[in-house]
């Protein structure tokens, strides 16, 4: 299960490699962001905004539900 503060200090501090989106399961954006560090920070930035202000039961519905087999 994925936690939320992890997401948020991973992005805050590793955001530019990715390392949070890696961690979120979304591997395509991991490396994107590590190919161009956080899309120039920008991409970075909004994604520790919308960490921030997300309630934690919309992180759950959406990086904590179960893959569809």
């Amino acid at each position: 299960m994925k936690s939320k503060t992890t997401a948020i200090l991973l992005c805050f501090f590793l955001g530019g490699l990715g390392i949070h989106q890696f961690y979120l399961r979304k591997t395509g954006m991991g490396i994107l962001y590590l190919l161009t560090y956080g899309l120039c920070g920008i991409g970075t930035l909004v994604n520790f905004i919308q960490l921030l202000m997300m309630s934690q039961a919309q992180f759950d519905e959406k990086y904590n539900t179960p893959a569809a087999e």
